[in-house]
């Protein structure tokens, strides 16, 4: 069950890279503001789980915390936020990075103004998103099925990203951390 809600949050917040030319490189935080699976609201219980990753990070030296959050491509912050590292490749592309496991590109883009809304038809998932863009803030809602095992899961999510600046500050970008992570599967 955990692995299925990483694996549907890396998806959700991946598909903030939807947006073309005016989503910015570089680093954005990340606040979940809904998480709904299986008519459950999850925000609680993962916002518990940042908690316990934070102190896990506190407790360790440094340097480690920061190898940790590097190769994790996030850094994890209070208050259900995180932050990702945006390459101007993901910025100037129209297809987000999924999560390695799905292989999964979403389907049936459509952009209006500054709104973009997709569809995912994937082995994994599937639904429907919305990516607003409005200057240095971004909200991101999707609607999805999740298959893992056998069982389905239905999930609601929606998260507000907030654009920091350039630099990364040491954080990986979210599509080479994807691209490790898929090399590491195919060994």
């Amino acid at each position: 069950m955990k692995k299925l809600i990483v694996a549907a949050a890396i998806a959700f917040i991946s598909t903030s890279a939807l947006a073309d030319t005016t989503m910015k490189p570089g680093l954005w935080e990340v606040r979940t503001i809904k998480q709904v699976m299986d008519g459950r609201d999850m925000t609680a219980q993962i916002a518990a789980a940042q908690q316990q990753m934070q102190q896990m990070l506190a407790s360790m030296p440094p340097a480690q915390r920061k190898q940790m959050e590097q190769s994790m491509g996030v850094q994890a912050m209070p208050d259900n936020t995180q932050r990702i590292c945006i390459s101007p490749a993901m910025a100037a592309n129209d297809t987000p990075v999924m999560d390695a496991d799905t292989h999964c590109k979403p389907t049936n883009q459509r952009r209006s103004g500054n709104s973009i809304t997709f569809e995912l038809n994937c082995p994994t998932i599937t639904g429907k998103g919305e990516t607003i863009i409005n200057g240095n803030t971004v909200i991101n809602k999707m609607d999805m099925v999740t298959t893992e095992g056998g069982q389905s899961h239905t999930m609601q999510s929606e998260s507000q990203m907030k654009y920091l600046g350039a630099d990364c500050k040491g954080i990986k970008p979210a599509d080479q951390v994807a691209r490790e992570i898929q090399g590491m599967q195919s060994r």
